[in-house]
C-alpha cells in the first residue's frame, strides 16, 4: 500500500473534515416532539374567575421551537367536551395542508377524548409565528407562540440580541366567548366586545383589581440589548404597542426579515407577528409597556389597555422606590401611524434573503372584503349581518373541503367562486341599496406554480372597516396599497416590485385597498379569511384550491391513517 507524503496527507485529512463538516451541518435537522393536552382550567381575572380552554393548563399555552428545516410531530389530545383543531399559522405547510388545522376546511374536528398527531417540516422559514385552535371562538385562549430558529451556524442578519422573550398579545372576556358568538348569531347583531386586552395572559397591573406588582414583567440590563418577539392572538382587535421611554427595532415579521427600521410604536393585527430589537439604554426604574386598540371605523371596540411592565436590573420593586414612567398612548383612530408603519416594512431582498415577487401575473383576482345584510326569521331585526367577499357568504360544509377534493366527493363545494365583483358599485361609498348577499361553499382553482395577485378591496356597506386578511399555505408580497377604489389602469404604477414586505396576514386599510401576489407552488386547499373572528364567524372567507404539479415534489402528500372522522 502507498504511502502518501505528509503534504498530501493533511489535504486529504483536511477534504476529509470538509466531508465530515457539512454532514454534520446537513444532519442538523432534526425531528421535534410536543404534546399538547387541551384541558379545562379555572382562571381569575378582572375580579372573577371562569373555566378556561388551555393546552397543557396554559394561557397563553407553551411556546413551540424548532429550528428551519425541522420536522416537528405534535399529538394533540383533547380532554374537554369541545371539538378542536390546531392550526400553526403561517407554517407554509409544503404539501402537508392535512395538518394546516381549520375545522371542515382540512380536517374534521379532534372530537373529545380523541387525538391527532400533527406532523409538518418548516421549510424555508425562520423568525416567529403563532399556533392557535381554529374552529369556533376557542383560539380566545387556546393560542402560542411559535419561535423558529436559524439552521444551526447561520447568524441572525442583525446583531445577536443578549436574550430573546415571547410577548403574546390578548383578549380576556369575563364570559364565555363560545356564549358570546352564539347568543350574536343567534340575534343576528355584533358580538359583546372584550373587557381587556392582555399581554402574556394578563390585563396588567393597571387593570381592575389589580396590584402594582401583577402582570407580565420584562427583565433587563442597562446597556443590553433584547429582542421581542410580539405575537397578536387577540380574536377582534388590531393592537398598538408601545414601551416607556423606549424605541423598537423592527427585523422580522412573519418569519420574514425585514429592513430595519425604528419606531416607538408597531401597529399588529389579529394573527400578525413582529419582532424588534430594544435596547436597555435608560435610568434604571420600571417602564410601562402597553396594548391598546386601532380602530378608525365608527365601530364599537374594547378601549381597555393592557399592561405590563419593564424592570430594569438592580431597580428596587417596591412602587415607592421605582415609580412607574408611563406612556402617551397612540390615539385609537390614528390612521397615520399605522399607515407610516405600513409604508417602511420592506423585505431585505439580499442574496441570502431574495424577494422572489411574481413579476407577471397568471391569474388576476379584485375581491371586495366586507359585510352585508341578509334575511334571518328568528333574528331580533327579521335580518342578519354576514360577512361577504364578492358578495359570496361563505357557508362552511359538513365535510372537509381537502377531503372532498381529494376523494373526489360531490356535492361539497363549487368551483365557480368569482375572480370579480359581479355587480360593479363605488365600493368605498355606501354600497348598493340591496345588501343581500349570496351563499355558498365557493372555491377558485388555481393551476399549480401560477402567479397571483389578489386586489383585497373594502367596502363601505354599513361602514367602512380594517380587514386583516390571512391567507393558508402561502407567504404573499405586499406589492401596493391606498386609500379609495382600487383603479386597474393607474394604481399598478404605485406597486413595489422590488423590495415589498413578504408575510402571510395584512391589514387592508379602511376604505381602501391592498394588493398581493403569491405564487401557487403548494398544492391542496387553501383558507383565505379575515383575521377578525366575528367576521370569519360571519362568512367572510373563501378557498384557494391548488392543483399538484407534474413530479412527486409537486403533489400533495396521502392523508395520514389517524385524520379525525366527522
Amino acid at each position: 500500500m502507498a504511502v502518501l507524503p505528509p503534504s498530501r496527507r493533511r489535504l486529504t485529512l483536511l477534504l476529509m473534515a470538509g466531508c465530515f463538516l457539512l454532514q454534520a451541518l446537513s444532519a442538523h435537522a432534526i425531528t421535534r416532539h410536543y404534546k399538547f393536552n387541551v384541558v379545562m382550567r379555572n382562571m381569575t381575572r378582572l375580579c372573577s374567575t371562569k373555566p378556561v380552554l388551555t393546552v397543557n393548563g396554559k394561557f397563553p399555552g407553551p411556546t413551540l421551537y424548532a429550528r428551519e428545516g425541522d420536522n416537528v410531530l405534535v399529538k394533540v389530545v383533547n380532554h374537554v367536551a369541545n371539538n378542536v383543531t390546531i392550526h400553526w399559522h403561517g407554517v407554509r405547510q409544503i404539501r402537508t395542508g392535512w395538518y394546516d388545522g381549520p375545522a371542515y376546511i382540512t380536517q374534521c374536528p379532534i372530537q373529545p377524548g380523541s387525538s391527532f398527531l400533527y406532523n409538518f417540516t418548516i421549510t424555508g422559514q425562520r423568525g416567529t409565528l403563532l399556533w392557535h385552535a381554529h374552529i369556533n371562538w376557542l383560539r380566545a385562549t387556546i393560542h402560542g407562540a411559535i419561535v423558529i430558529l436559524p439552521k444551526l451556524g447561520v447568524p441572525y442578519p442583525f446583531p445577536a440580541p443578549h436574550k430573546e422573550d415571547v410577548i403574546v398579545l390578548g383578549e380576556w372576556w369575563k364570559e364565555d366567548t363560545e356564549n358570546v358568538i352564539n347568543q350574536a348569531m343567534q340575534l343576528g347583531v355584533g358580538p359583546n366586545i372584550s373587557d381587556s386586552h392582555t399581554i402574556n395572559g394578563h390585563p396588567g397591573p393597571l387593570s381592575e383589581c389589580a396590584s402594582s406588582q401583577d402582570g407580565f414583567k420584562l427583565k433587563v440590563e442597562n446597556g443590553k440589548t433584547y429582542m421581542l418577539r410580539i405575537i397578536n392572538a387577540a380574536l377582534n382587535d388590531d393592537l398598538f404597542f408601545k414601551v416607556a421611554g423606549h424605541e423598537l427595532t423592527v427585523v422580522e415579521v412573519d418569519a420574514v426579515y425585514t429592513k430595519p427600521f425604528t419606531t416607538d410604536t408597531l401597529l399588529i393585527t389579529p394573527g400578525q407577528t413582529t419582532s424588534v430589537l430594544l435596547r436597555a439604554n435608560q435610568s434604571a426604574g420600571r417602564y410601562l409597556l402597553s396594548v391598546s386598540p386601532f380602530m378608525d371605523s365608527p365601530l364599537q371596540v374594547d378601549n381597555k389597555t393592557g399592561t405590563a411592565t419593564l424592570h430594569y436590573a438592580n431597580t428596587v420593586s417596591s412602587s415607592m422606590a421605582a415609580p412607574l414612567i408611563l406612556i402617551k398612548l397612540p390615539p385609537q383612530n390614528a390612521t397615520s401611524i399605522v399607515s407610516k408603519f405600513a409604508d417602511r416594512l420592506h423585505s431585505l431582498n439580499s442574496k441570502e434573503y431574495p424577494a422572489n415577487v411574481p413579476q407577471t401575473i397568471d391569474h388576476s383576482l379584485l375581491l371586495t372584503v366586507g359585510v352585508g345584510v341578509n334575511p334571518c326569521p328568528s333574528c331580533i331585526n327579521g335580518t342578519r349581518v354576514v360577512g361577504t367577499i364578492n358578495n359570496v357568504t361563505f357557508i362552511m360544509p359538513s365535510t372537509p373541503i381537502l377531503q372532498a377534493y381529494y376523494y373526489n366527493i360531490p356535492g361539497v363545494f363549487t368551483q365557480d367562486f368569482p375572480a370579480t365583483p359581479l355587480h360593479k358599485f363605488n365600493y368605498t361609498g355606501s354600497g348598493p341599496k340591496n345588501l343581500q348577499t349570496m351563499n355558498g361553499t365557493r372555491v377558485y382553482r388555481l393551476p399549480y406554480n401560477a402567479s397571483v395577485q389578489v386586489v383585497l378591496q373594502d367596502t363601505g356597506i354599513i361602514s367602512p372597516e380594517s380587514h386583516p386578511i390571512h391567507l393558508h399555505g402561502f407567504n404573499f408580497f405586499v406589492v401596493g396599497r391606498g386609500v379609495g377604489n382600487y383603479n386597474p389602469k393607474t394604481s399598478p404604477s404605485t406597486f413595489n416590485l422590488i423590495d415589498p414586505i413578504e408575510r402571510n396576514t395584512v391589514g387592508v386599510p379602511t376604505g381602501g385597498w391592498t394588493a398581493i401576489r403569491f405564487r401557487a407552488d403548494n398544492p391542496g386547499v387553501w383558507f383565505m379569511h379575515c383575521h377578525f373572528e366575528v367576521h370569519t364567524s360571519w362568512g367572510l372567507k373563501m378557498v384557494f384550491v391548488v392543483d399538484n404539479g407534474k413530479r412527486p415534489s409537486e403533489t400533495l402528500i396521502p392523508p395520514p391513517k389517524d385524520l379525525p372522522h366527522c
